[in-house]
């Protein structure tokens, strides 16, 4: 196929099937989902599968029918995303941007694990006329968004963020250094020389701050933001504290979804989700229509927008601060904090009286 040549106001936004493989391929053909989940893994693994399109979008304020991007679906699982050898990973997802580049995207988003895939966007190689990013800076503001919003119905006022060190986890911190919501904030990672330096960057703030590596130091949390990017869930029953309210903002969920049936006193908000009915998204990316994830709406604006710049490695608060401008430029199209969501499951924000009885609607 000749690429075609890239086109402001078009681009492309990559996913991958999450931990439920076979569910997400039946989002693009529904006879994939009797596929069982072995035979993902190796036929994914050993096959030369082509990336795939999930999805066209479409602004409901152009005066054509024509896309404004595409949703392509990266053909790898998220174990062989963070496990098999780079080069492998690479090859899919360069293939995915070769595909986007043909359909004449000039901006590419990487989606759920392919940015902690490729660190961040660095690994890729440059294409002239094409920008890349992670969707990491309007991920971190929409966070804080959502954050401000569970703190006021928090029991207490102690904040622990797992991933502080992530490219939307530093990002969130920072801004949150800014305007604290909190007086007591634990910053959760793998450990080393990034975490500390984090902690006394942020020490400054009034915030009493606390850096630990082991999940156990959430427990007398009374929020938790999930920022994790791994395979699988790390944050169960065992880790929170009577009432406490959750925020997970990861792709796949890193939160365990037991935590619905075995702990109703908990609250877990699905976070990195915007309301956007002025765009319109054929095809199922998992969530319900007029809303979508906060790091495709940071591709859309910044290919509405005309920005040509790649913004790739930590999401930075400058970045940030242009996304949230750009959302309000084009607020006529929505980019704002959706209604919560609860596993999937429409859900209701809490409030002081109601925070450790509110469970999502149809449990």
């Amino acid at each position: 196929m000749i690429p075609h040549p890239p086109t402001p106001g078009k681009f492309a936004f990559l996913v991958h099937p999450r931990s439920a493989v076979a569910t997400d391929m039946a989002r693009v053909w529904r006879p994939l989902g009797r596929i069982p989940a072995r035979t993902w893994e190796y036929g994914l693994r050993r096959l030369p599968v082509p990336p795939l399109r999930l999805a066209a979008v479409h602004r409901r304020d152009a005066t054509t029918d024509e896309p404004a991007g595409w949703i392509l679906v990266v053909p790898a699982t998220p174990r062989q995303l963070l496990t098999e050898d780079r080069g492998w990973v690479l090859s899919r997802v360069e293939s995915a941007i070769d595909r986007a580049e043909a359909l004449g995207a000039g901006i590419v988003g990487l989606g759920a694990l392919t940015a902690p895939a490729t660190r961040a966007g660095r690994m890729l190689r440059e294409r002239p006329g094409l920008a890349v990013t992670t969707g990491n800076a309007f991920t971190a503001h929409l966070t804080v968004e959502a954050l401000r919003r569970l703190a006021g119905a928090a029991s207490g006022s102690h904040l622990a963020i797992v991933g502080a060190t992530g490219s939307v986890g530093s990002c969130v911190v920072r801004l949150l250094s800014e305007e604290p919501i909190a007086s007591d904030l634990t910053l959760v990672s793998r450990g080393g020389p990034r975490l500390e330096a984090l902690g006394d960057e942020v020490r400054g703030s009034g915030v009493a701050v606390r850096t630990a590596t082991s999940m156990d130091a959430v427990r007398d949390a009374d929020l938790v933001l999930v920022l994790t990017s791994a395979a699988d869930a790390l944050l169960g029953s065992q880790h929170l504290k009577r009432g406490a309210l959750v925020l997970d903002d990861t792709q796949p969920r890193n939160t365990d979804p037991r935590l619905r049936s075995e702990r109703p006193d908990v609250l877990v908000i699905d976070g990195g989700v915007a309301a956007v009915p002025g765009i319109d998204i054929r095809g199922d990316i998992g969530l319900p229509r007029g809303l979508a994830y906060a790091c495709l709406c940071e591709t859309m604006l910044m290919s509405f927008d005309g920005q040509t710049t790649s913004s790739t490695g930590q999401a930075d608060v400058g970045h940030a601060r242009r996304m949230r401008d750009a959302a309000r430029r084009f607020a006529h199209l929505g980019f704002t904090l959706a209604e919560p969501l609860s596993f999937g499951r429409p859900a209701a924000w809490p409030d002081a009286a109601t925070a450790t009885a509110s469970v999502p609607r149809g449990v």
